[in-house]
């Protein structure tokens, strides 16, 4: 029993003397510790400055002056631990480091990846703070980037949170990239209207609009003939393109665009449908003459127009005699 303990003992004087041994080196590599924290701290801050002369460069130099300030620190320790345990070689380290590495990739392979994405977002700069985009369904003003995710406020005061590798993967629409932008808008007149005097009149109204650019300058151009309207897409630029600004503008501009039609006798029609009857009872069932989409055709006849409630009566009047085959067909 008295050999168990004085074994013991002399495990734990051992450990004692082995710890003081040391004790140099751990104040040496706290010490040398302490140095590259500080210079990690003040790197930090340099990379900040150096990237502030960069506009909208905020985010971009908070993430790089972390990295700058981890990667010293990461080094300050790498040396420390080299002076407290001295069997302890540079290699070791970078392989445990390798292996670590690999293992938190796949645990964090997300993370990483949105915080790559936000590295590569921040050093190309497709969109700024302050830019006005759109993002699949998204759509508003970014507010910050950060190393996972970007933030976006929308128009209607919510916030959207995206993470970065969505947006360095898709495609975004940066409303606010230029100084300038074109807005468009298509307006319909009446084919028995005159076009080129409606687009006189569309242009003179956008021209006498205050914010409208006079250059580059607007134009109206014929873009379709529908079934009601001849559409004339009018075509004017704004600066700044924000939002607020775009709304008002558009605003202005198409509400003078109505006056000015409207006083000039520029007709401006709605969809109109035209109903045409048709009988096929037994006597003209099979008769392709009578069931024409259009008027029926033959020898230049003019058909009788019957209002719908003269067919009504007759198709009463029909099935009043037991003939069921009335039918009706529709054509807009």
């Amino acid at each position: 029993m008295n050999i168990e303990i004085s074994a013991a003992w002399e495990k734990v004087q051992g450990m004692i003397n082995g710890a003081i041994a040391l004790l140099p080196n751990v104040v040496l590599a706290l010490i040398v510790f302490g140095i590259f924290f500080a210079i990690g701290g003040s790197i930090r801050h340099l990379v900040r400055r150096l990237t502030l002369k960069r506009r909208h460069a905020r985010n971009l130099g908070l993430i790089l002056g972390r990295l700058a300030q981890w990667s010293t620190i990461l080094i300050g320790l790498f040396i420390s631990l080299s002076i407290v345990i001295p069997t302890l070689r540079a290699g070791d380290l970078v392989q445990l480091l390798g292996i670590s590495g690999v293992a938190i990739g796949f645990a964090f392979r997300d993370i990483l990846q949105n915080f790559l994405a936000g590295i590569l977002i921040l050093l190309t700069e497709p969109f700024q703070l302050d830019d006005q985009i759109i993002f699949k369904d998204f759509e508003g003003t970014v507010e910050s980037i950060q190393t996972r995710a970007t933030t976006i406020r929308t128009y209607d005061g919510r916030r959207i949170v995206i993470p970065n590798s969505e947006l360095f993967t898709n495609s975004v629409t940066v409303n606010t990239a230029f100084e300038h932008r074109r807005l468009e808008y298509d307006i319909g007149i009446g084919y028995g209207d005159d076009i080129s005097e409606a687009k006189q009149l569309i242009l003179a109204a956008i021209n006498e609009t205050h914010g409208v650019l006079q250059s580059p300058a607007p134009d109206a151009i014929v873009v379709g003939l529908a079934e009601s309207t001849v559409n004339i897409r009018a075509r004017w630029w704004v600066k700044p393109p924000r939002r607020a600004e775009v709304l008002d503008l558009q605003d202005r501009v198409l509400t003078a665009i109505k006056q000015k039609l409207m006083e000039n006798g520029i007709d401006l029609p709605f969809p109109t449908q035209q109903i045409l009857f048709h009988d096929q009872t037994e006597e003209t069932d099979g008769d392709r003459t009578r069931q024409r989409e259009g008027w029926p055709a033959g020898k230049r006849e003019v058909p009788k127009v019957r209002s719908i409630g003269d067919s009504l009566q007759k198709l009463a009047e029909m099935r009043s005699h037991g003939d069921g085959n009335g039918q009706t067909r529709s054509q807009r």
